[in-house]
This record gives C-alpha cells, sequence and structure tokens, in this order.
C-alpha cells in the first residue's frame, strides 16, 4: 500500500533559456504534524527520505553513536522497534546516522522521541562541514512519544551527521521513525505555487447576459483590483501623523497595522494616574481614514524589563487594581476598533505577572478582555518560536502548551490567534514551514505579526521576500504584518524607505509582492458569452461592455474563499 505523499505527484513547468519548457516531477509536501504525545509512534513522513533504517526494522543498520553514547536497540510490548542512547555523560552523546547532503537543498526533518524518565528538551543538531546546525526541538517525555519536525538548508554538498541531543545527561533518548527529505528549490517553489493556487486564489466564471437573459458574446471585459484580500501590513508610530508624505506611502501599500508603541500601558499611562490615548487615538483616526485595520498591541506585556518603575514598585493587590483598571481603560476604549489584542505579550517567554499573581495570571488578564470585548480575537504572541529552532524556551510544543493552558481557561465562544513575531536574522525555511505546520494544529488563525530582517540591502531584500512568500504561501497563515514602522531618526531593526520616501532593497520587494498579490484581467466574452480568469481573493472592479451594441455596466465583486465561483453580470444600453 502507498504511503499517503506517494499517492500524488506535483508539477512544475519551468521555462528554460531557448524558450524549452520541462517538466519536474516534485514530491508532494506533507503538511501534517501533531503536538500530541502517543503511546505509539507514527510511520516515519515520506518513508523516511534518504533515512536509512527509519523505523528500526533491522536493528540498528544505518545507525551509530555520536561519541561514546552506548546504543542499544529495542522492542515495546506492542512490538515496536526503537533505538535508545544511554550510559551517556554529555548532551550530544546519542545515537546518530551520516548523511550525504545536496547543494541549495531544503531537508525536512521528522523523528519520535521519548526519554526514560521525566521530561527534558531534546534537540535534532546536524553537523556539516561548514559547522553545526540545530534542525528543531521538542519536549521529550517518559511513557509516551512525541513529534520533533523541523527542518535546515544545505547550502554545500557533503557528507553530514544527524544526532539529537539533551542538556539532561542521566536521561536516556530514544529515537524511532525517522525521516529526511530533501526538496530542491524548484519543488519548494512547486510547493508554495499549488498552496497559492488552492488557498489564495479562486478562479471565476463571468457570464455577460443582456437585459432579456440572452449571452452576450464579444464583449470586453476587465477586472481590477481594488483592495487585496490576503491582510498584509506594517507597524507604524506616531511620526506618521506629522508626515503627509509618509502617510500617503503608507496608505498606498497596506491594508493592515499595529501601533508600535502608542496603545502599550508604558506608551499610554508612563506616569501612574496619567493617562494619555491622544497619539494612538489620532493613528487610529489615520487607519479609519484609509481603511486600514489595525491590530491591539498590546494590553499587557509579560516582560519584566518593559513595566513602568511605578508599576514595579506596588504590592500585589495594588498591581491587580492596576491591572483591571488598564485592562477596562484601553480595551474599552477601542472595543470594536481593533481587529486583535496581543493580550499578555511574550507570554511564553516571560512571566512577570505569574511570579507576581500567580500561574493563572495570563489566564485571568484574558478572560477579563474577552468580558470586555467578546468579538475581538485574543492572540497569543512571541518571538523565536518561527525564527530559533535553537530556542528551547519557546518551541512550537512549549508555544501550544501555553496555549492550550489559556483557552481552557476561557468559555467556548472566546476567539484565539497565535501570533508569530518573525524578527529574523538568517530565515530558515525549511524549519519556519514545519514551525506552520505545528501550530496549524491549534485550528486557530496564524499571524506573521512583526516580521523584519536585520537590514535594508538586496541581501536583506532576499531574506524577506523568502519569509513573506513561505507565510503567503502556507494554508495556516491567515495575514502578515512587518515591523519596520519609518521614523526620521530611523527604524527598529528594518526600514523599507529612506526619510525622502524612497524605497530600500527590501521596500521594493515589498512592493513588488504586493503587486504579484493582486490580480488584473482583461479578455473578452465567448461565443456563449463567459469569461473565464483566476483571481487572487480580494476587491475587484468588473467591467463588461460591447461596443457595436453600446451595451456597459460595472460591478464590484468581492473574491474569497467562501465566494460563489460564477457571477452573472447584465449588461444594457
Amino acid at each position: 500500500m502507498m504511503a499517503p505523499w506517494e499517492k500524488a505527484v506535483l508539477f512544475l513547468l519551468i521555462t528554460v533559456l531557448g524558450g524549452q519548457a520541462v517538466i519536474v516531477n516534485a514530491v508532494p509536501y506533507d503538511y501534517s504534524a501533531t503536538t500530541e504525545c502517543l503511546g505509539e509512534p507514527l510511520k516515519p513522513q515520506y518513508g523516511g527520505g534518504i533515512i536509512v533504517n527509519p523505523a528500526f526494522d533491522e536493528s540498528l543498520d544505518g545507525w551509530g553513536s555520536f561519541d561514546t553514547a552506548h546504543v542499544i536497540h529495542k522492542v515495546s510490548k506492542s512490538g515496536n522497534m526503537f533505538s535508545a542512547a544511554r550510559e551517556r555523560s554529555a548532551p550530544h552523546h546519542s545515537i546518530s546516522q551520516k548523511v550525504m547532503l545536496e547543494k541549495d537543498t531544503h531537508y525536512i526533518l521528522s523523528a519520535w522521541l521519548q526519554v526514560d524518565e521525566g521530561t527534558t528538551d531534546v534537540k535534532a543538531i546536524v553537523m556539516t562541514p561548514s559547522g553545526f546546525v540545530a534542525a528543531g526541538a521538542v519536549e521529550a517525555k517518559a511513557s509516551c512519544w512525541s513529534m520533533l519536525k523541523g527542518g535546515f538548508t544545505s547550502h554545500i554538498s557533503g557528507p553530514a551527521e544527524l544526532y539529537f541531543e539533551s542538556t539532561n545527561s542521566t536521561s536516556e533518548i530514544w529515537v524511532d521513525n525517522v525521516s529526511l527529505q530533501p526538496f530542491n528549490h524548484e519543488e519548494w517553489r512547486c510547493h508554495h505555487d499549488d498552496t497559492v493556487r488552492q488557498e489564495r486564489k479562486m478562479m471565476v466564471h463571468i457570464k455577460a447576459v443582456d437585459a432579456k437573459g440572452k449571452p452576450v458574446p464579444g464583449a470586453n471585459v476587465s477586472v481590477t483590483p481594488i483592495r487585496q484580500g490576503f491582510p498584509f501590513g506594517n507597524a507604524i508610530n506616531g511620526a506618521i501623523l506629522k508626515s503627509p508624505e509618509y502617510q500617503k506611502w503608507f496608505a498606498d501599500r497596506f491594508t493592515h497595522t499595529t501601533f508600535e508603541n502608542e496603545m502599550k500601558w508604558y506608551g499610554t499611562e508612563f506616569t501612574e494616574g496619567h493617562e494619555d490615548y491622544s497619539v494612538a487615538d489620532n493613528m487610529l483616526i489615520f487607519a479609519k481614514k484609509n481603511n486600514v485595520q489595525v491590530r491591539g498591541h498590546n494590553v499587557f506585556w509579560n516582560d519584566p524589563d518593559s513595566q513602568m518603575s511605578w508599576v514595579n514598585k506596588l504590592n500585589n493587590e495594588q498591581l491587580q487594581q492596576a491591572m483591571t483598571k488598564r485592562i477596562k481603560s484601553v480595551v474599552s476604549r477601542y472595543k470594536g476598533q481593533v481587529i486583535h489584542w496581543d493580550v499578555n505579550n511574550e507570554n511564553v517567554h516571560f512571566n512577570f505577572f505569574e511570579k507576581r499573581l500567580g500561574p493563572d495570571a495570563s489566564t485571568k488578564i484574558y478572560q477579563a478582555v474577552h468580558q470586555i470585548d467578546p468579538n475581538v480575537i485574543l492572540f497569543l504572541n512571541d518571538f523565536n518560536t518561527l525564527e530559533e529552532p535553537g530556542d528551547t524556551n519557546a518551541t512550537p510544543d512549549k508555544f501550544l502548551k501555553k496555549f492550550n493552558e489559556i483557552k481552557a481557561g476561557l468559555p467556548a465562544s472566546a476567539k484565539m490567534g497565535i501570533g508569530l513575531e518573525s524578527h529574523f536574522k538568517k530565515p530558515n525555511l525549511p524549519y519556519m514551514r514545519t514551525v506552520l505546520d505545528k501550530m496549524a494544529s491549534a485550528g486557530v488563525p496564524i499571524w506573521l505579526t512583526e516580521v523584519d530582517v536585520g537590514g535594508t540591502d538586496a541581501a536583506s531584500a532576499q531574506d524577506l521576500e523568502q519569509i513573506l512568500r513561505e507565510g503567503y504561501a502556507h494554508p495556516a497563515v491567515k495575514g502578515i504584518v512587518m515591523w519596520a514602522s519609518w521614523t526620521p531618526k530611523g527604524c527598529y531593526r528594518m526600514c523599507l524607505t529612506d526619510n525622502n520616501f524612497k524605497n530600500h532593497p527590501v521596500g521594493d520587494t515589498v512592493d513588488k509582492l504586493i503587486k504579484e498579490w493582486k490580480t488584473h484581467a482583461l479578455g473578452t466574452t465567448s461565443k456563449v458569452g463567459t469569461f473565464q480568469t483566476q483571481l487572487t481573493h480580494g476587491d475587484y472592479e468588473v467591467k463588461v461592455n460591447h461596443l457595436s451594441g453600446n451595451l456597459s455596466t460595472v460591478h464590484r465583486i468581492t473574491i474569497d474563499s467562501m465566494s460563489h465561483p460564477e457571477l452573472k453580470v447584465q449588461i444594457r444600453h
């Protein structure tokens, strides 16, 4: 019986020099992932890919010991076979397999891990000719199997060695059903194209009829985009209120925004008892005027270094009173005016309020916000989950563990979302994709909320384009906001434009993608009065006219995943 990934082949049409076209067969990407700890591991994805003996059916054939760990073959009571690295005396002492990597190739890794007692973080590491690469991590537990899903890109060809490590060198590491699947860049792009076609576009059939309902052949049809459907935006700060030039530059491009600091507690009540929402209010007026939707950021920030000095001086009872006042003030003020709230920012990494008020502090904050504004989507927003495979403090599993703790304390009617900040140094696209796979298991909207890279030049632009394309192409991602708010003195990490509002290379990349993610269409109706075109989701103006009969009409339509694919338009004199 074939595995699911063997049942279909994607095709990518590539135009090469000389005008010839070739068909490239691409293994479909397996988006499946789970954070459940299972009694038995699932079968290896892709049949194991390039891994020899991935399920340990042939004892330890193909496997060895990394350094001095003692590796044995084990069989569970149910007959499942796996390996165990024991007698470890250093984090990297474990089981390993040597592989050959290809240049400019993406690798997707999956493995099932368990430890003999307790709970510990286990990382997947690849030792390459150019150094050690972290490919992912998972919190492994005793008595059940946890799925690690990650990846990396090889920029050179040569031998490498995959192994697993844990800082708890006294625990045994058990490994099973390992897969390492290569994808070249053409295959990777094929996955993008296939998902974009399914998730971001729709084939639309336009039928032109006259006043009597008869088809009108030969009518000219033009479809012009009015507003992009996929939410794409950029952060702003108070500087935009003083620059009409930047206001125009921004409004011409973006449909969504986040205020950098102006809604934060220290942005509205830096001095105790003196609230000032004037800047945030005026920024909201600007956004509304330009039909830009706003993400609320944030009610609280769980980072202890981001609290005002007066907050740190409060006793616990006073702190609770101040927080209650803050929630009522900011959430009531902007109720119905923001689409999301980053409720207690970065509360996977940090725990200021938990340390002061108890382990359920975050949950109580979410409850209070939901009670005031039951329609707003409540986001858990944090960094490094998407961008840093080596940060075991914010693995997908730990993020979702916190997410589920909060969700369990909310009524079923509460709407939640996942915010992945996405402050990238150098993008690891395979890891990024696998994180999104795991986060998708929560079944809620995922947004990339603060996307940036560490520069503005051509190399940074290439990194930014890869990140934005990867996010746009993943079916679980429902919106992207960049963290590139402009000020005359510069930006946090990435400016899209200079002070004369001439784009940097990263800004040119953004403009290119905005143009690409819209659709223009021109044509004529067929003999039976129909015109067919594929449109990206969004709002469009459809013009149909027939010069010989002096017939014309104009319609405005919205295309999204719920739209009906057929549009009948009546054209009149």
